[in-house]
């Protein structure tokens, strides 16, 4: 009240545009949030990353507060520059409670212009009480991400069962799976980074879910040589769970590709698919010769 009462400009924002309501709100100070309201401060400034107050009071898990900042007008349905809503941030922190005042108050609309949903981020953060939660009301367990988020991680993944088997989440995996997940959403399968992580037990829950054995990575490869098979070469253990499963092995033998010469892979640095292919083929018939 001291710097208010001096001069002090309630909306004023740093360089990266956040407001004093804003830092209140993140760290859950109630008193100050309820202070600065009733001095005039904005409700729905966002910063310069589009991040909002509600965001930011979301993120701390302050109910008080965000029940104020609501009572005041805050807009819940109000997106950052990357899509991200209140609901999100809620359920990334594992924060309940506020996740749970904050979906009904979601619109369908506003989590379907974000692109991604909150069933996304609770598997992210491997919350498993706020993705029951948001599974018990019905969300998507199959929505997928649009391309600018997808674009954010190096494997382009877009469902929520992929960060769950990315994760190593045995727990969320059951989850996703008995609420109807598909294994076969991503660019590259869930099955497949399952296997390069040696996790037998989401392995074996994947195979459960009728995950397709014999799938590989078509984004670096426009064979049909089996790309799990690549992931296993020195675990055994994992080489009996996909046999035992009806992985064909015996697709290591025989390359379909067309050994054309392509122009454009005549470029100085790049390493044609086809010699990629034929050094994998050479690869696993030797270790497959040399096992007793």
């Amino acid at each position: 009240m001291l710097l208010l009462r001096n001069g002090g400009r309630v909306n004023h924002k740093d360089v990266t545009g956040v407001t004093p309501l804003a830092v209140a709100a993140e760290y859950g100070h109630f008193h100050i949030t309820e202070i600065l309201l009733n001095c005039g401060s904005q409700v729905n400034s966002q910063a310069c990353n589009g991040e909002s107050v509600l965001l930011d009071a979301a993120g701390s898990g302050n109910l008080s507060c965000i029940q104020l900042l609501l009572d005041n007008g805050a807009n819940p349905n109000l997106p950052s520059v990357t899509g991200h809503l209140p609901i999100h941030k809620a359920a990334y922190a594992g924060h309940y409670d506020a996740l749970k005042m904050l979906i009904p108050l979601t619109t369908k609309t506003a989590i379907k212009e974000a692109g991604l949903s909150p069933v996304h981020s609770a598997t992210e953060g491997g919350h498993r009480h706020c993705l029951r939660l948001l599974l018990a009301y019905g969300f998507d367990v199959n929505y997928r991400m649009n391309t600018r988020n997808s674009e954010n991680y190096r494997d382009m993944r877009r469902s929520a069962l992929y960060f769950a088997v990315s994760n190593g989440d045995v727990e969320s995996t059951k989850m996703l799976l008995a609420a109807g997940a598909k294994t076969d959403l991503d660019p590259l399968c869930c099955l497949l980074v399952a296997v390069r992580s040696g996790r037998y037990e989401i392995v074996k829950l994947l195979l459960a879910a009728k995950a397709h054995v014999n799938c590989y990575f078509t984004v670096v490869s426009d064979t049909v040589f089996p790309t799990a098979l690549q992931y296993c070469l020195k675990d055994e253990v994992m080489m009996r769970l996909l046999l035992n499963n009806g992985y064909k092995v015996e697709r290591c033998f025989h390359c379909y590709h067309d050994n054309a010469f392509d122009p454009a892979d005549d470029v100085e640095g790049k390493i044609p698919v086809r010699t990629i292919s034929f050094i994998c083929c050479n690869v696993c018939v030797c270790m497959i010769n040399e096992s007793p």
